[in-house]
């Protein structure tokens, strides 16, 4: 299906003067890893509000798949294939996009290595698969910023969301790897908070708990894991992908012009009960 480029970005005041200000219609919304899981749901959550949703994953079937659900709910989505991993497929990505709607407005870089983590002591963790962790959570995020910041930087604009993770702060064990790489992502938030402000590009960062997906992990939590974790936190359920949504779309609106180098908790209160 051809497009005709949007040849415009918008521009947000800074000053919220509506309920216009809260929305995310019409804005171009990468999402990666957004073939399952947290991925999958915003990118359907934004494209039912109005924006324009670019599913990007390394299983393009299953991004299909989630476009397809986009567009029989009325919404407008674009599948793309992405390894955020190497250079020349996420510049392969940007470039699809840019061609499609001619801008990118928000990218939020959610893909990571999680599910398929084998946890264990931090002495007997695979080189390999240490490597592995880092090139895709840390490697990966960085590529995909530096893909998007130069169409952002001339359009004057652009929202960039970073996903870290709640074991940062609970310093889970055996799961030295997969920490480290959402530490890093914390600070990589901080810097380049600095570095893309004044080109009217904010970046931040949101902290999820644990979420219950339909993703299969390696090591699944027993029911009595998610139990006591729940019980936790000052709202003690589970946390489903949808609790998500509303602090992306924030980050993503006008109304959050002036947010910028921040690492916001969304767990239920796990953290401020720890």
């Amino acid at each position: 299906m051809t497009t005709t480029p949007l040849t415009h970005a918008p521009h947000d005041s800074g000053v919220p003067e509506s309920a216009r200000d809260f929305s995310v219609a019409e804005r171009v919304v990468i999402v990666t890893g957004a073939a399952q899981g947290i991925g999958r749901e915003l990118a359907r959550q934004f494209a039912a509000a109005g924006a324009f949703a670019v599913v990007a994953d390394l299983d393009l079937g299953k991004a299909e798949t989630v476009v397809k659900e986009i567009h029989e709910a009325g919404g407008t989505g674009l599948a793309v294939q992405v390894d955020v991993a190497d250079e020349p497929s996420v510049t392969a990505m940007v470039d699809t996009v840019v061609e499609r709607w001619g801008r990118i407005d928000v990218l939020i870089n959610n893909a990571s290595i999680f599910a398929t983590i084998e946890k264990g002591p931090f002495d007997e963790i695979p080189l390999e698969q240490w490597e592995q962790v880092l090139k895709v959570n840390v490697t990966g995020t960085y590529l995909c910023v530096r893909a998007v910041a130069a169409h952002m930087r001339r359009a004057g604009f652009g929202r960039i969301v970073n996903v870290s993770s709640d074991a940062v702060t609970r310093g889970t064990v055996n799961y030295l790897h997969y920490v480290t790489s959402k530490s890093a992502v914390i600070g990589m938030t901080n810097s380049l908070a600095r570095e893309l402000g004044s080109h009217g590009i904010t970046v931040n960062c949101v902290r999820p708990g644990s979420v219950a997906t339909e993703v299969e992990r390696t090591v699944n939590p027993t029911v009595e894991v998610r139990q006591r974790a729940a019980s936790l936190q000052c709202i003690p359920r589970g946390m489903v992908p949808t609790d998500l949504v509303g602090v992306m779309f924030f980050l993503a609106a006008p109304a959050s012009a002036f947010i910028t180098g921040q690492t916001i908790a969304c767990d239920g209160g796990y953290t401020h009960s720890s």
